[in-house]
């Protein structure tokens, strides 16, 4: 049996410095770099310090009681939100969604939003180049690039469906879908901030392409957004953003290009059929 990867911990140093005592307990989920100390979570900032002090003075500055919660940042004694390339915040307990609560991860994105909604634009996002925000500027038409052969068949499609939408943008949480718990009693509790400067129907979008892709998504939630006009087009990027991430993440010896090219186009018609009934323009 291979040997599980291990989770690196945070030095003693670091739980001293953020006043916490315990031992670090590995966490699942995410990307397993996370740990649990007492009611702490903490987790490496892995060269993104600069987003992670960023981070924390945002989620500081959100209401109460305005229809979700966030894990509260934790600073030093010195006042610092990132220690020797740690951060830490407040653990939230929660059954984690979407499974059978995707209105809820849904209703948890909207209010987030709302309370976001004057947050003014980092310039740090310009500096990203890991490959979710490679990723973010293809869906978007700002940049170009090419993915993985395996990728290459349902890539041109999407592009070719890909058309110029206007939309206000601002700071949205990207990666809902598997950041969302629920207890009962309480407010939804949004993690792993993942920030974006896009409309707020865009991250509605990632939700339900990712519940197509990944998850056993309620058909009837693909015309969550079919109010909007632009609803078809927020669909196709999300699709070229999850498509063009997943090809930056495919490593050399990758074998499942063939399944998840399947994958993709399947969803792709689906979306089609899904948006071209009355009041789902396709343009």
């Amino acid at each position: 049996m291979p040997e599980l990867p291990r989770v690196p911990l945070p030095p003693q140093s670091v739980l001293d410095a953020f006043g916490l005592r315990g031992v670090p307990e590995p966490l699942t989920g995410g990307q397993g770099r996370s740990v649990r100390v007492g009611g702490a979570v903490l987790k490496p900032a892995e060269g993104a310090e600069e987003e992670a002090v960023w981070a924390a003075s945002v989620l500081e500055r959100l209401p109460r009681g305005a229809g979700f919660r966030v894990p509260r940042p934790l600073r030093s004694a010195d006042g610092d939100a990132v220690v020797d390339g740690w951060t830490a915040a407040e653990f939230l307990d929660g059954r984690l969604g979407p499974q059978r609560q995707w209105s809820g991860v849904l209703a948890a994105g909207r209010a987030l939003h709302a309370a976001l909604r004057e947050e003014p634009r980092p310039g740090l996002l310009d500096r990203r180049t890991h490959p979710w925000a490679v990723a973010d500027r293809v869906a978007w038409g700002e940049r170009e690039t090419d993915v993985v052969a395996e990728l290459a068949e349902p890539f041109a499609l999407l592009l070719s469906r890909w058309r110029p939408v206007e939309a206000v943008a601002q700071l949205v949480h990207g990666d809902l879908t598997g950041n969302v718990l629920f207890a009962p009693g309480r407010d939804p509790a949004v993690i792993d901030f993942t920030p974006y400067w896009r409309p707020p129907l865009y991250a509605e979008a990632v939700v339900i392409v990712d519940g197509l892709l990944w998850y056993d998504l309620p058909p009837e939630l693909l015309a969550v957004g079919a109010d909007d006009p632009r609803w078809h087009q927020m669909l196709i990027r999300a699709l070229i953003f999850r498509l063009v991430s997943l090809s930056g993440l495919a490593g050399p010896s990758w074998r499942a290009g063939e399944k998840e090219a399947a994958r993709f186009l399947k969803v792709a018609e689906a979306v089609e059929r899904g948006c071209s009934g009355p009041g789902m323009p396709t343009g």
